[in-house]
């Protein structure tokens, strides 16, 4: 778990693992989008946020219950149909899981079609070298929620981005 001084008690890990040969870098990035993108307490409501809907707030959760597919919902008020761990978009996710052969929308599929954006914004190398601010940075065009992505929604705080990212790289350890 993530330290409970970060308010995130419970909080689980990205599905895919080490010992599947994913970088503790990558996966620990994986749980800082999602403690960005869902927060601790939408996370600790919900399936580690592998089945919420944008709009979900932790006082009411919006869910969904198949991971067949992108459920493709779309959220008038928002307009989005934003969905998952990492709040993808249908078209993004329609072309992700193409590439990557995808054939659902289940917490694995959604870790490795996260990681493959990452990896499309160039965020890989910076990760590696330690560069974790750069990696976010390359990234925020990506997740609103990333400091700098200037989509007008909330952005989170760097710093907080930053300690969430190193507890997270010391549960990979």
């Amino acid at each position: 778990m993530i330290a409970s001084h970060f308010g995130i008690e419970g909080f689980d890990m990205a599905r895919l693992t080490v010992a599947d040969g994913w970088a503790p870098q990558a996966l620990a990035f994986l749980d800082m989008i999602a403690y960005s993108e869902i927060g601790p307490a939408l996370l600790a409501a919900s399936d580690d946020g592998y089945n919420v809907l944008v709009g979900s707030t932790p006082a009411k959760p919006l869910l969904f219950d198949s991971y067949a597919k992108h459920p493709q919902i779309l959220n008038h008020a928002l307009n989005s149909t934003a969905a998952g761990r990492y709040q993808i978009i249908r078209g993004t996710w329609l072309g992700v899981a193409g590439e990557l052969g995808l054939k659902d929308f289940s917490p694995e599929s959604q870790d490795e079609a996260a990681i493959e954006l990452v990896r499309s914004r160039g965020a890989i190398d910076p990760l590696a070298e330690g560069d974790i601010e750069q990696a976010i940075a390359v990234c925020s065009k990506e997740w609103a929620s990333l400091p700098g992505a200037g989509y007008g929604q909330h952005e989170n705080r760097m710093i907080d981005l930053l300690k969430a990212y190193n507890a997270a790289l010391a549960k990979y350890a």
